[in-house]
């Protein structure tokens, strides 16, 4: 069995491969994948044409980013101990895949990684896609060392340690491959976003342990398939937090989470509509609508609710919208 696979999805993607891949090839001693989601634009041919080293699984339609690599992972499986995901607008760094591997072989009991993610059009901000590591208050919100809600913080060298978070970034992270065809990869009901939490939780829950490496550093485009003021994004996250908390939370717990959630996003689907933006009101609604009518098709299927978050505060909106609080380090 090889040590680690390098995989990137792509769907249309053949800019950022162009722009991108050749950072891959030049700083990664793994092997280098590519999962096709049944791409219409000129990416195979580029592929063939330019990169011939780099090994291509075709799918045969857009299956998403969960669907996408279960369905290409699962072609791999047997023949890796780690698979790194990586998506095709990350620029990487000279010995980045080894720093992560290194980190994942002497912490055994960690199953996942990410490493210090910062900002490709601002190389001096975080990104906002996971940043200095993940974590969970206790209504599910997501938030980063780095970054919260839409303040990123300058990178100043403050996470550049290796701790235990509650979620690795989609954006770039490494995992035990083994675990993750055991627990069936990610739901891919999810299609797009907040998958890779929904995943570190279910890890979490059997007692093991995500972990972020901040000696490793990448640059992250970020808003490559949806940017963060879309309406599909608000619906996806609106949505998927919801299934994502259902599937994790004790019972008990997920309905005063549900309804608490619920009074606050009402109030800026309200506030949305006030402002004229209606699509992103109906994003909201739809997000509900869409959760419920899922779930009550699975009423068997119940949380486990044993992983606790290890980040430093409970509620987020608490602190940032009436403590004012601005930065991870603040709160």
């Amino acid at each position: 069995m090889k040590l680690c696979a390098i995989v990137i999805l792509n769907y249309n993607g053949e800019g950022m491969l162009k722009k991108f891949l050749p950072s891959v090839l030049a700083h990664s001693q793994s092997d280098i994948w590519v999962i096709d989601n049944a791409s219409t634009d000129d990416s195979l041919s580029l592929l063939s044409e330019n990169f011939p080293s780099v090994k291509t699984i075709l799918l045969k339609e857009n299956f998403g980013y969960a669907g996408g690599y279960n369905w290409g992972l699962s072609q791999l499986e047997g023949q890796y101990q780690y698979y790194i995901l990586l998506n095709s607008d990350v620029e990487v760094t000279p010995g980045w895949d080894e720093g992560l591997l290194q980190e994942a072989r002497q912490k055994l009991d960690y199953v996942a990684f990410q490493p210090k993610i910062l900002s490709y059009q601002n190389p001096a901000l975080f990104d906002y896609a996971g940043a200095g590591g993940g974590f969970l208050d206790s209504l599910g919100y997501p938030y980063c060392r780095g970054r919260i809600w839409d303040n990123v913080e300058e990178d100043k060298g403050q996470y550049d340690d290796s701790i235990e978070v509650d979620w690795a970034s989609g954006a770039c992270m490494l995992v035990k491959a083994q675990e993750f065809h055991r627990l069936s990869g990610f739901d891919a009901h999810f299609f797009a976003h907040m998958e890779e939490i929904d995943l570190c939780w279910r890890m979490r829950n059997e007692g093991l342990k995500i972990g972020y490496c901040g000696r490793v550093t990448v640059f992250h485009v970020g808003g490559a398939t949806l940017q963060r003021s879309s309406p599909k994004k608000l619906f996806l996250n609106i949505r998927n937090s919801l299934s994502m908390i259902y599937k994790n939370e004790g019972r008990f717990l997920f309905m005063w989470i549900f309804v608490t959630k619920f009074c606050l996003e009402m109030m800026a689907s309200i506030s949305f509509y006030l402002k004229g933006e209606k699509e992103n009101a109906k994003a909201i609604w739809k997000g509900y609508n869409e959760f419920i009518a899922k779930e009550s098709l699975n009423k068997d299927q119940a949380g486990k609710g044993i992983a606790k978050g290890n980040g430093p505060i409970n509620f987020l909106i608490l602190h940032t919208g009436i403590l004012r609080k601005k930065t991870f380090q603040s709160l």
